[in-house]
């Protein structure tokens, strides 16, 4: 197609007022004036003609250089491709109108082959969109994705433009984000403040009355309760962004993914902690748990499943106190993953919560896949479970829901996850047990088989970890107990030419008791002196059973 580069300036014929055009004198000189350029452009779909211009070119060179840069986006599409010519030539109308920079030739070239509007400036923001609608994989996934792209990174990041997203913008907003974190937790300290003082006030009188209700009238007014976005979210904040920039970067939309550059905080797992009685007491008095995660004392799970032990859900509490399920996976489980004269149980679905609507999936992990063998209680109790689901069957007749599942409502009916929790909670606010969650039963699962002899590569078969890491890191903790133990078995390996003071002494003069019998070793209650755990005394019917380390007889069973 035609193009062309003139020079021209914009004197005027002073008797006339008219442009003087090519017949300026002072066009002899390179200096006058300035160069323009005009480049034929496809014709619209009615035929008519369109060109591109521009002037205002000191030198021949600048407006040569523009002119063959048009000419090579005229040249990105064939000429029998009508709609990319189409698209290149509203692409350089649109930039001629807007008096913008010549687009670059690669960038135009990789949008003109995805089939993206060329015309349009593609945003951070409407690239997340895109790719979160052809985003493939578990449900769970796709909806932190959504929550992550919904919450954080569109209303903060979303206005940049896709290929100019910089470094510098996600440090910036995530500095963003940890100023908001300060906000956030004085919001809820004067929120918890303002409840605090509403229930000093009396109810009764004119005055307290009034008092109260401008205290909640003030309170109304407050910001809610709103969760701080720590280190972990923070981390998945930018796995997302990366994830989406990495596909940019695939489609050859971008070159950089800045992502992968920016410093975060490292997202620590919290260590699980168990409920001794000192951390009860902390807790008592301020309210505040040691960590995150805490697991019970095999006497606190021992007076739990006692205390449910009529409840329509004990045998899958007890499921997961025992064999460490996750939550999802034994609302999940089916009779027909499920043989209790083998003592096995197959792990093969699980329910997942996707806001409220619940569904059905795989494990978490290809690890989480898995058979569980089980230790006879649990199998009797699976055994009363099912009798129990036999008579509700009869009871409802042909209202009955058959599911197939293990654990049920009472008409047969997916059980809600969360409503499992609800439950869960209420139960052992009965009996004033310090606060765990009921994932934390999994970790107490998980200390339960330490304890009891199992190393780590046992329990993160009967977890389903993928990892072993994860299972040494978070889910196993030491029982007070087996720990001493452990501590006493430890020193007596190193022989010692001279004992302490007071291990002499006693050597030297046993102190025969009241019933005249040799004083007591110095071992810790319930552990043996090679450091074992053989018993430990509780009120609960439930702990001795978790508390007992394998025999020889037991093993080779």
């Amino acid at each position: 197609m035609k193009g062309s580069t003139h020079r021209r300036c914009y004197c005027r014929d002073p008797h006339t007022g008219k442009p003087l055009g090519k017949k300026c004198p002072k066009l002899s000189s390179r200096k006058h004036g300035s160069y323009s350029i005009r480049q034929e452009l496809p014709p619209r779909e009615d035929g008519t003609r369109r060109s591109f211009s521009r002037a205002g070119y000191d030198s021949l060179k600048a407006a040569q250089a523009d002119l063959d840069h048009v000419r090579a986006l005229v040249g990105l599409a064939d000429a029998d491709d009508s709609e990319g010519l189409a698209q290149i030539a509203e692409l350089l109308e649109k930039v001629a109108d807007d008096r913008a920079p010549l687009p670059n030739i690669e960038a135009t070239r990789r949008r003109l082959s995805h089939g993206l509007d060329l015309t349009s400036r593609l945003t951070v923001g409407e690239w997340l969109d895109m790719w979160l609608a052809g985003k493939k994989g578990r449900q769970s996934a796709i909806s932190r994705d959504e929550s992550n792209i919904r919450v954080h990174l569109k209303p903060r990041i979303g206005h940049y433009r896709l290929d100019r997203l910089r470094v510098a913008h996600l440090s910036e907003m995530f500095e963003a984000i940890a100023e908001a974190n300060v906000e956030i937790a004085e919001g809820n300290a004067a929120r918890r403040k303002a409840f605090e003082d509403l229930a000093q006030i009396p109810w009764k009188g004119r005055e307290p009355r009034a008092r109260r209700k401008a205290m909640k009238a003030a309170i109304a007014e407050m910001e809610p309760y709103r969760r701080i976005v720590g280190p972990a979210t923070r981390q998945r904040v930018r796995s997302t962004l990366r994830a989406a920039l990495n596909a940019a970067i695939a489609q050859q939309l971008i070159t950089f993914n800045p992502a992968a550059h920016v410093e975060l905080e490292a997202g620590k797992r919290p260590k699980a902690l168990v409920w001794t009685e000192e951390r009860i007491l902390h807790w008592k008095r301020t309210g505040e748990k040691p960590s995150s995660v805490m697991v019970w004392t095999p006497e606190h799970t021992g007076l739990f499943l006692d205390h449910v032990a009529e409840d329509r859900l004990y045998a899958l509490f007890h499921l997961i106190a025992f064999r460490g399920l996750r939550r999802g996976e034994a609302c999940g489980q089916k009779w027909t993953d499920t043989n209790l004269d083998a003592g096995l149980i197959t792990v093969a679905k699980q329910l997942v919560v996707d806001g409220w609507e619940v569904y059905e999936d795989d494990p978490k992990t290809d690890a989480g896949a898995r058979t569980i063998a089980l230790d006879s209680d649990t199998v009797q109790a699976l055994k009363r479970h099912r009798a129990q689901q036999d008579r509700d069957r009869k009871k409802w007749e042909s209202a009955w829901v058959e599911t197939g599942r293990v654990f049920t409502k009472e008409n047969g009916e997916l059980l809600h996850p969360a409503n499992v929790t609800r439950r869960f909670i209420e139960l052992y606010e009965e009996i004033d047990l310090p606060p765990v969650r009921l994932h934390d039963l999994r970790h107490g699962a998980a200390t339960l088989a330490h304890a009891a002899g199992a190393d780590l590569k046992d329990i993160q078969e009967m977890l389903g970890h993928s990892s072993i890491t994860i299972t040494a890191d978070t889910y196993t903790s030491l029982l007070p107990e087996a720990d001493l133990a452990i501590a006493e078995a430890a020193a007596r390996l190193v022989p010692r030419a001279r004992a302490t003071s007071e291990n002499t002494a006693s050597d030297a003069e046993p102190e025969p008791d009241d019933a005249g019998h040799p004083g007591p070793e110095p071992v810790p209650d319930g552990a043996d002196p090679l450091g074992g755990i053989s018993e430990i005394n509780s009120p609960s019917a439930h702990a001795p059973l978790t508390q007992t380390a394998p025999d020889e007889e037991s093993e080779a069973e």
